[in-house]
């Protein structure tokens, strides 16, 4: 949690530290950029420096302080990526006002649930979100302060309370985003190890979206880990593509460059867009998830002439396990040695292990026969145990709960950015949490694996995507069936795009039945094609322990997914439709 020559009190910490630094070392270096296309099709870029950064974000503070949103309050901010975002982001962190921080593509009932529970006392919002607030009583009962960011006085008196720019107004003393970038003195609030600095909420896309408690000492362990063990180094450009990870550029001395997209629906990007945001700061590294992996890989590689991307030296993929072609066609974009960082973890614990594409590439056997799919080793001072597989809650920690290397259990993990409890979620905080020791907590992942004999995880799936049903034709009867290594063992096949192990209710007993995916031209007409390929996929379970009893299967044309990723299958979804099929081929 401490970086050399910047040792700080770790029970008081701000991440804020970070910029007030690089705004004193080096207030003149870019701190931020945004990159714009105008309706003529034309990017621009709006940029911030560090000592512009750390004075913008010093006047909202205060006037966020002036306006009555303070210390302990929490706000919710629905901001899209901007230099506003990033100015009112480390804004509140200064002042220690807790921002509630929301996936929009999560919906607009899960939404209102989330400002429910959070209860928030303010609500900072573009136009949009204010108009959405109103419509749908977003924070109702709670919020008592409203700020609109963009818009104009007229909207906000009936919308929104007030703008950030008439806000910032009322202070003649302080000039924001001035280009002399002059120190403007604000006293950051110094939080202790287990107050909450953040409400970051869970995507909904493993099940009903959670508000988790972070702490600056979270997010300070989180830094730590991105400069050690993936080496991100002071003075690098980031290509930023999501929100919450952007923001740790400035606080790694590290530029953000904030491309023109979506950043909740990744799979909408332009790539050229992408490109051009790359080529113009020179990037040096890069956070993608799979679905940009994959759409960027098929834009970079579809001309006779590749496109290349020579100055990224490290690209950190997380969110969903990335399949090996699209890395593999993705890396043919960077230069000889550059690999994709692959990374484990979830917002309750981020990051975890991680692991190289080199190293990646080499695990494919184990993948395509059942092993599960290998996610590198722990980072620096994370410890990983396999646990009995139980939907039961565990109270306290024992070592006597750790199951042998090679055993398939319940993933839990401890560590410095392992975060204690869920907001005004106490079933839940005790359901996926076991206290070890009088100020620590073990996270259950909810995410099945196993250690190898040279302490790689092993990912197997999510606990509730395990299919319990009788299984005659191996020596157990009780062993259930797991979603990765038995999906991972079909989608071997040519026909294949992707397939979705599911339970269905038959005759009084669960069966195990495969939902299928094809790949795109792929068309089984007739009952006899029909037929043939799913002899085939009954041939390819039988050889497997993993699948034997697997004889089900139906086709569906295009599964589920979560919008961010586009690679989380709702299975939950797929089994209710399997199961109105009624009897299966």
């Amino acid at each position: 949690m401490m970086d050399k020559g910047h040792e700080i009190d770790a029970s008081k910490a701000n991440i804020c530290r970070h910029l007030t630094r690089a705004a004193k070392e080096t207030p003149a270096s870019l701190a931020v950029a945004v990159q714009k296309r105008s309706l003529f099709g034309k990017l621009r870029y709006e940029e911030l420096t560090f000592g512009q950064l750390n004075t913008d974000s010093n006047a909202i503070a205060q006037a966020l302080n002036d306006h009555g949103i303070k210390r302990g309050m929490k706000a919710v901010l629905m901001v899209t990526p901007s230099l506003d975002f990033f100015a009112l982001t480390f804004a509140l962190f200064k002042a220690g006002i807790v921002p509630i921080l929301v996936d929009p593509g999560m919906g607009v009932k899960n939404l209102k649930q989330c400002f429910d529970e959070a209860k928030p006392d303010a609500f900072i919002g573009i136009p949009k979100a204010h108009i959405a607030r109103c419509l749908f009583g977003w924070g109702k009962p709670s919020v008592r302060r409203l700020l609109t960011v963009g818009g104009n006085d007229v909207f906000a008196n009936i919308f929104g309370g007030t703008t950030l720019k008439a806000l910032l107004k009322r202070n003649t003393v302080i000039k924001p985003r001035s280009k002399m970038h002059q120190a403007i003195d604000y006293d950051i609030a110094k939080l202790k190890n287990d107050e909450m600095a953040a409400i970051l909420f869970t995507s909904g896309s493993t099940g009903t979206p959670k508000g988790v408690v972070y702490t600056h000492a979270m997010f300070e362990a989180q830094i730590s880990v991105l400069k050690n063990d993936y080496g991100i180094a002071h003075g690098e450009r980031d290509l930023a593509t999501f929100p919450l990870f952007s923001l740790f550029g400035p606080a790694l001395g590290m530029a953000s460059i904030v491309p023109d997209m979506d950043a909740s629906k990744p799979i909408t990007a332009n790539p050229d867009s992408l490109f051009a945001a790359i080529e113009q700061y020179q990037c040096t590294n890069m956070f993608v998830n799979p679905a940009l992996i994959e759409r960027l890989g098929k834009a970079g590689t579809q001309h006779h002439k590749p496109h290349t991307l020579p100055s990224i030296k490290r690209v950190i993929s997380a969110g969903a396990p990335a399949t090996i072609s699209s890395i593999s066609r993705f890396s043919k974009m960077l230069k000889d040695g550059v690999e994709v960082l692959n990374s484990y973890g979830a917002t309750e614990s981020l990051p975890l292990t991680m692991i190289g594409s080199d190293q990646l590439m080499k695990t494919t056997d184990v993948t395509d026969n059942g092993g599960g799919i290998c996610v590198g080793q722990a980072v620096d001072g994370v410890d990983i145990a396999i646990i009995a597989i139980t939907d039961d809650p565990i109270t306290t920690w024992d070592e006597t709960l750790r199951l042998p290397v090679n055993q398939i259990g319940e993933i839990v993990v401890k560590g410095p950015m392992v975060s204690r409890a869920y907001y005004h979620r106490d079933h839940a905080t005790v359901q996926a949490k076991i206290t070890d020791g009088a100020n620590t907590v073990r996270h259950r992942m909810g995410d099945l694996g196993y250690l190898d004999d040279s302490g790689q995880l092993w990912m197997c799936g999510r606990k509730a995507h395990r299919v319990e049903a009788n299984r005659v034709a191996v020596a157990s009867d009780k062993l259930p069936y797991f979603s990765i290594p038995c999906e991972r063992i079909f989608n071997t096949h040519s026909s294949v795009k992707r397939t979705a192990l599911v339970g269905i209710e038959r005759h009084g007993e669960t069966v195990p039945l495969l939902c299928v995916e094809l790949n795109k031209g792929t068309s089984l007409t007739d009952d006899t094609a029909r037929n043939t390929f799913f002899a085939e996929l009954k041939t390819i379970g039988a050889k497997h322990q993993q699948t034997v009893g697997i004889v089900d299967f139906l086709i569906h044309s295009n599964f589920p997914v979560d919008i961010r990723h586009n690679a989380k299958i709702f299975r939950e979804k797929l089994a209710v439709w399997a199961q109105k099929e009624g009897k299966a081929s």
